[in-house]
């Protein structure tokens, strides 16, 4: 049985929070490997196009071509119509039954976690891995919300005790459409991708 970390999202684009994020569940959790999962249509995106899938997946592939243990899946793009993470998380078991599976969440996501599309079946199908980060909308601490949800749903929650980057892909798009440069906030391949194809530039 392998320990397989998921990592999932639009990764529009991909940057390093992303990167330290999984870097971390790796390290601190002894995976064995950690999947960076695009979605291809992400039913919570709808206040702003998506970039085609083509390309959130080749910007994912340039950045994590220089870790052995992450790996690029097109498990979600594979599949029609949203992409639900209890559906996805009910698919992977039924291909992969060997494995264990960790999803690898935000604070924000663990707040709302109750408000996704099944939530007790997310929390039945992986062990989560939350980032230890500042929310500043968070209703109690973290630790509260992760012994409220153990408590509701026999939650299997550990906390994922790394740095923060303050930095999101909306922010990102909104920098490079304005000529900002991003080559703090991303890695050099994901940035020339981004130029020579001319994304985000219609802010």
């Amino acid at each position: 049985m392998a320990e397989i970390g998921i990592m999932g999202g639009t990764f529009d684009p991909i940057h390093n929070g992303h990167l330290l994020l999984g870097r971390q569940a790796y390290q601190e959790y002894r995976l064995d490997q950690v999947w960076f999962m695009p979605s291809a249509t992400p039913p919570h995106k709808k206040d702003h196009v998506v970039t085609p899938v083509e390309d959130r997946l080749a910007m994912v592939q340039l950045a994590i071509e220089e870790y052995s243990y992450f790996v690029c899946s097109d498990f979600e793009i594979q599949r029609q119509g949203n992409t639900y993470t209890a559906e996805t998380l009910r698919l992977l078991h039924e291909r992969y039954p060997e494995h264990r599976f960790y999803f690898i969440i935000g604070a924000d996501s663990l707040y709302q976690l109750e408000n996704w599309y099944h939530p007790q079946e997310v929390m039945k199908q992986a062990i989560l891995l939350v980032a230890d980060r500042v929310y500043e909308h968070a209703p109690c601490s973290i630790e509260a919300q992760i012994a409220y949800l153990k408590e509701s749903y026999g939650a299997d929650i550990y906390i994922l005790h790394c740095d923060e980057v303050d930095i999101s892909s909306g922010e990102l798009r909104e920098m490079e459409a304005k000529g900002e440069k991003l080559h703090l906030y991303v890695p050099k391949c994901v940035e020339k991708y981004i130029k020579e194809h001319e994304l985000y530039q219609e802010g």
